[in-house]
């Protein structure tokens, strides 16, 4: 969808957006087309529910005296507390109230009068921003949807006093739109065409936007002793990857910072093999590497001034002839010996050699490792928060800032020396599962023993991956959690 700033200007026909702030008090052309038109506008708000407040929306059809065939009002909320997020909601479900219209273009008014503290042209571009978000759809399999079923709105037109400065402000969220579409691609790409040879392939894409990108195969793999990466994978037909994803925004000597993700393509549980049912959903399995790459991209493509690495370990849990056993032992990158209780226990395996791996070859900052680790987080926050484990404090409270900022939560949950006698092995340096109490924490505790003293935090994302229902600006299905909040993190706090 194309997005354009223009200045106000009275529309002669078409579909219109306008925003009205808590009691219904409306503002620029929209309000000068009320009074010329004997408040028309202002009569069908009274006699409806909506009250301006955020969330609440109202749809006029060929509104009495108003050049439009569609006028959609949508609520802010009182002025006072509007703040960038609540404008990118109110984008949001602007785009939801009129994708279904069959019109080519559309316009929204964000001539409102922005509050102290809001310049007009950063209302403007949030307000884009939401749009866009919520625009996102995955149809590229609906061979047989209608074509009047599919959103026709090509061009939307954003109408502000302060053009330039929306272009300025919408610019690197642009960007941060294009890691997010791209992370909510990938996890919503069906198994048979996304594994990780495939995957991998896709990631080399991102050379078109200044990320150098290197992909490790087994054989390299085994030369450097991943044994626990290469075990998950040895059951399926397809070949493990690593890839190794560069973005150097910054001078040669900064120090990098590394993100790391889980990339299961698909997980059946391997020979601890899962349940039938809701099994399907598993091809998101690898929906924190979907993150890094996303965010990789949003990253190069707004030329952020900063040095960072991303690793993704892709594997296919898979339960063949071949594959791992509970009982197995293997040896990782860093020596240390791991015994399988569970096969299904999967990704903490990945991510123990992806973890050593960045590590020992880049010395980074810290290290942040994304992953849809447990089904124990979501017992514990829901779908609401993603777990945040970490052995500094400092790294935690700049991810907790950053994820309220952008609305993608995070919670911290606790870790100790209690909770890592759990992975004590009567064979093995460790177990690779604990018991079922604290499941997500047991893992966590797993995944420090390979980072060393370096600042970490592992962020359990397996509840706040996908979504069955639509939000304000994330629509029913993948959602691309971490990517904004990453984002938002570096630019906070790394940038120069």
């Amino acid at each position: 969808m194309q997005i354009t700033f223009s200045k106000p200007a009275a529309p002669k026909s078409g579909v219109a957006v306008a925003f009205a702030y808590e009691g219904c008090k409306l503002g620029g052309v929209i309000a000068d087309l009320d009074k010329a038109s004997g408040g028309s506008v202002t009569k069908a708000m009274e006699v409806s529910r909506f009250d301006g407040k955020p969330g609440k929306t109202l749809t006029l059809i060929t509104p009495a005296g108003l050049p439009l065939d569609r006028l959609v009002l949508v609520g802010l909320g009182a002025p006072e507390k509007l703040d960038e997020l609540t404008v990118q909601n109110a984008g949001g479900n602007a785009w939801a109230n009129i994708a279904s219209v069959q019109a080519k273009s559309a316009a929204i008014f964000a001539d409102v009068d922005a509050p102290d503290g809001m310049p007009a042209g950063t209302l403007a571009a949030n307000i884009a921003f939401g749009a866009v978000l919520r625009s996102y759809r995955f149809d590229k399999y609906r061979t047989k949807e209608k074509k009047e079923d599919k959103p026709q709105i090509g061009k939307l037109s954003i109408a502000t006093v302060a053009v330039a400065d929306a272009k300025k402000v919408f610019t690197p969220m642009e960007a941060v739109a294009g890691g997010v579409f791209l992370t909510r691609d990938l996890v919503s790409e069906p198994p048979n065409v996304l594994y990780p040879e495939s995957y991998a392939k896709l990631l080399q894409e991102l050379k078109e936007d200044g990320v150098k990108v290197e992909v490790l195969g087994e054989k390299e793999m085994t030369k450097l002793g991943m044994g626990a990466l290469l075990g998950v994978g040895q059951g399926s037909i397809r070949e493990s990857k690593l890839v190794v994803m560069q973005w150097n925004g910054a001078g040669k000597k900064d120090q990098p910072i590394a993100f790391v993700g889980k990339g299961v393509c698909f997980d059946t549980g391997g020979i601890s093999i899962k349940p039938a049912a809701g099994m399907e959903d598993m091809k998101w399995d690898m929906g924190g590497s979907g993150v890094v790459a996303g965010l990789m991209k949003a990253l190069a493509a707004r030329k952020a001034k900063v040095n960072v690495v991303g690793v993704v370990g892709l594997v296919e849990n898979m339960p063949d002839g071949n594959a791992q056993r509970p009982g197995d032992v293997v040896t990782s990158m860093s020596g240390q010996t791991i015994e399988i209780i569970n096969t299904d226990a999967e990704g903490r395996l990945v991510l123990a050699d992806a973890l050593w791996y960045t590590n020992d070859r880049f010395k980074p900052q810290f290290m942040v490792d994304l992953a849809t680790l447990t089904g124990a987080i979501i017992i514990s926050l829901g779908n609401d928060h993603a777990g945040l484990f970490s052995n500094d404090d400092g790294l935690s409270e700049k991810l907790t800032a950053a994820g309220k900022a952008v609305h993608e939560r995070v919670w911290r949950m606790p870790m100790g020396d209690d909770y890592d006698k759990q992975l004590k092995s009567d064979i093995a340096d460790m177990k690779n599962t604990g018991t079922r109490a604290g499941g997500s924490i047991t893992a966590a505790q797993f995944l420090q023993r390979f980072v060393k003293d370096t600042p970490w935090a592992h962020l359990d994302i397996a509840g706040v991956t996908w979504s069955k229902k639509d939000d304000s600006t994330v629509p029913k299905g993948g959602t691309a959690f971490g990517v904004r909040l990453l984002d938002r993190f570096v630019a906070d706090n790394y940038e120069n």
